[in-house]
């Protein structure tokens, strides 16, 4: 059955790799705590009370809830799934709540910190610099994922209009403007990856000639934004954060934010939208007609 139900992820739902490798081990580990607790093999004979057992146990092991919450919605999918292919009739979950969890506000990097940073990769020509300037200004004026990222071929870069194809999640794509500088600096890295690697269709490697891995562009990330930032994130993820944010701060509809950073619904963009709360409020108190600071100069 698990197989069956990582298959129709990949296959059908087209999730990434790393998503159905993250169903698997949630539904691995709640089999082999079944058969431990229960002595029960048959996951669709599976009721309420044995997953309220397992989440205690989650819980007495101090794992967050945030995370708790993550396996439940693994395991819940995967009874969805039995209903839909008629092995179960009532998905066992279908009324459980999820654990409570402190909402963690993300915060982003300003734009002196930012600016900081592409100073501080822009003082060499070297390959391995360059590289990792066109990383840090792909990551904040596209704001695009780490994956997506290291899964841009350089057929996808079109430098004649400008533009970049990126494919997101479940395989969709998506095609995202360059700024005039992103560009001059994608055409100097192109120069020099010719030296290093002929051949590679992906568009970043590494100083060996190899495809790009996602530890690395974390490392590269962390390690500059650390000479500049006491935030406690400095991670890509963060980088995308500060791309969504400062163009709200910057007036661009939701809509259109929500297009460039490939989701599928506002719901998802709008957690990026706290960010500019303070930024409304300064303008709402400059502009309104009835604000303290209008009634003070009166």
């Amino acid at each position: 059955m698990i197989d069956s139900f990582l298959e129709y992820l990949s296959l059908e739902k087209k999730y990434a790799h790393n998503t159905v490798t993250a169903y698997k081990n949630d539904l691995i580990s709640f089999r082999d705590f079944l058969e431990i607790e229960f002595n029960q093999e048959n996951l669709s004979e599976v009721h309420y009370n044995q997953i309220r057992t397992w989440i205690v146990s989650l819980v007495n092991l101090k794992i967050s809830n945030r995370s708790i919450n993550r396996k439940v919605s693994s395991l819940k999918s995967f009874y969805k799934y039995l209903q839909k292919t008629h092995h179960i009739e009532i998905n066992p979950l279908s009324k459980h709540k999820a654990l409570k969890v402190e909402k963690k506000i993300q915060v982003p990097f300003n734009s002196k910190e930012i600016n900081e940073v592409i100073n501080l990769v822009s003082d060499q020509s070297d390959f391995t610099s360059v590289r990792n300037r066109l990383i840090v200004e792909l990551f904040y004026s596209t704001g695009i994922r780490r994956i997506e990222l290291i899964n841009i071929k350089e057929r996808d870069i079109n430098l004649s209009d400008s533009t970049i194809k990126v494919l997101g999640k479940r395989n969709k794509e998506r095609y995202i403007p360059l700024l005039k500088s992103v560009s001059q600096t994608l055409i100097q890295y192109l120069r020099l990856k010719q030296e290093f690697s002929v051949g590679i269709e992906e568009l970043f490697i590494t100083e060996k000639g190899n495809k790009i891995y996602e530890n690395l562009v974390y490392r590269i990330i962390n390690s500059y934004f650390s000479r500049v930032s006491s935030k406690e994130k400095k991670s890509p993820h963060i980088l995308r954060h500060s791309f969504a944010t400062h163009l709200l701060n910057e007036g661009a509809d939701l809509n259109s934010v929500k297009e460039l950073l490939g989701h599928s619904s506002l719901a998802s963009t709008q957690v990026y939208t706290h960010n500019s709360l303070e930024t409304i409020k300064r303008v709402y108190n400059q502009a309104h007609p009835r604000s303290n600071k209008k009634n003070n100069e009166v």
